[in-house]
């Protein structure tokens, strides 16, 4: 009998810690830092000065021309965002070309302005509560216990994550692919880091494609609803939303979607977060149609994610 009731007990006991660890891991939220604590060590044109070894002119920030607003575009003299579909592999795809007047324009934000753990909102209701005009998903850093996180010129995580390419944004608002293991998090902040993500692969690098046909993310499958960000020139982005899993839109691989930045005239480009977490808004409007699921799915089709890259004041 003593060896059944101890039998019991430990099955219980290793169901309950087994549920605990899937909880602690995908639902139970934690707050590591509240941004608006935080600060970095200087401000972006700070940095951007301290990258070029030259004094920076204060960026005005007043708008400078009238603001004109239309369905797909936005324009008020320091940001255009101009909002093209695709039709392309059997899926629609949605780009907003934006080109700005000084990088202080391109940010990141995190769910609830808070670093943390299973800690996440919508895009949309991220670009509400940050005053976005463009929003698309990041690498929801908040599932991953490795990865670089540095936002805002301010590092949150240096862990390094094995064979992990990341997206530097540098404060001039310049764009590069690197390996976690060839640089660590601290010397990136150092050189004039802004911000990292960590999820990838790199698409384009120098031009070049720089995945092939067998690359995936994990074990997903080939065709799947993707996010991307590229730069064409000096302040002059692309942001990428594909549809996928759904009878109109079948979705991207990897190599598919490296080819398409590259033809938009890439010449870095960066896979964020996909799948379910793929989603674009412009102007207060969810311009894709995202295929997320569960309990962090919302009317629009939503899913709830850690942090948005956007464009804005």
């Amino acid at each position: 009998m003593k060896k059944q009731w101890f039998s019991l007990l430990s099955a219980v006991t290793a169901l309950g810690f087994t549920t605990y660890i899937a909880l602690d891991t995908f639902v139970i939220p934690r707050s590591y830092a509240d941004v608006e604590t935080v600060t970095s060590s200087s401000s972006r044109s700070e940095a951007a000065s301290k990258m070029e070894d030259t004094e920076a002119d204060e960026q005005a920030q007043e708008v400078l021309a009238e603001t004109v607003v239309t369905d797909t575009t936005y324009s008020d003299g320091n940001i255009s965002v101009v909002l093209t579909t695709y039709r392309e592999y059997d899926t629609t795809i949605y780009v907003a070309d934006v080109t700005l007047s000084s990088a202080e324009y391109l940010k990141t934000a995190f769910a609830n302005g808070t670093y943390g753990k299973n800690i996440t909102a919508t895009t949309s209701e991220m670009a509400k509560e940050n005053d976005a005009i463009l929003a698309v998903n990041g690498d929801y850093y908040g599932v991953q216990e490795e990865g670089y996180v540095i936002r805002g010129g301010v590092l949150y995580r240096s862990t390094v994550k094995e064979d992990a390419q990341d997206l530097v944004i540098y404060a001039d608002g310049s764009f590069e692919v690197i390996y976690e293991e060839d640089i660590s998090a601290e010397e990136l902040l150092e050189n004039g880091a802004w911000d990292v993500l960590s999820f990838g692969p790199g698409l384009v690098v120098d031009g070049e494609l720089n995945v092939d046909t067998d690359d995936e993310v994990d074990r997903a499958k080939t065709s799947n609803p993707r996010t991307a960000i590229g730069v064409i020139d000096e302040l002059h982005y692309v942001f990428v939303v594909a549809d996928g899993r759904n009878d109109e839109s079948e979705g991207l691989s990897l190599y598919q979607l490296a080819q398409f930045m590259q033809e938009l005239g890439c010449t870095t480009a960066y896979n964020l977060d996909g799948g379910g977490s793929s989603s674009m808004v412009f102007n207060g409007v969810v311009i894709n149609d995202p295929s997320g699921s569960s309990s962090r799915r919302n009317s629009s089709g939503e899913r709830s994610v850690s942090d948005i890259v956007y464009i804005g004041y």
